[in-house]
């Protein structure tokens, strides 16, 4: 598992046992915790936990300063619509997976809707596409499953 990949999970983690959807890290104990650099958890925080993915980040700084990480609850369907306009033209396949996994946590897809998604984003379902076209033709493809998905 990457790195980054570990720092989502551990923040998700944190927020999941929390009560009011909050999670409170200080950036260089987590970082020593996961045996990473600071900037990779600024990194994880600015790509994965956006408020088109349904989060707010706040920081403190200073000798007690902190990283307040809160998981917003929206209705289904205002949800999707944030994560279809946040997409843009371009799409990755590490955000598009990373997407896919926060829809799952968050509730918006089910396991088996999050699997087919993420299968027809991946490199092999888009092995005839030139790979300088692959990530327009991900981001199309994943704004329109994301409009059927709010049909159902």
């Amino acid at each position: 598992m990457r790195t980054s990949d570990l720092v989502a999970k551990r923040i998700l983690d944190l927020i999941e046992q929390s009560e009011r959807h909050t999670a409170e890290i200080r950036r260089n104990e987590l970082a020593e915790a996961l045996g990473c650099v600071p900037s990779q958890i600024n990194y994880v925080l600015s790509s994965r936990f956006t408020p088109e993915q349904g989060f707010i980040v706040e920081s403190r700084r200073g000798g007690g300063g902190y990283i307040r990480i809160t998981r917003v609850r929206v209705n289904r369907s205002t949800a999707v619509m944030h994560l279809i306009s946040s997409i843009g033209a371009q799409l990755d396949r590490g955000v598009s997976r990373a997407m896919i996994e926060n829809m799952h946590r968050g509730g918006i897809l089910d396991e088996h809707t999050a699997l087919l998604i993420d299968s027809a984003l991946s490199d092999t379902a888009l092995s005839n596409v030139p790979p300088e076209r692959r990530g327009a033709v991900r981001a199309d493809i994943l704004k329109n499953m994301l409009l059927i998905t709010t049909k159902f």
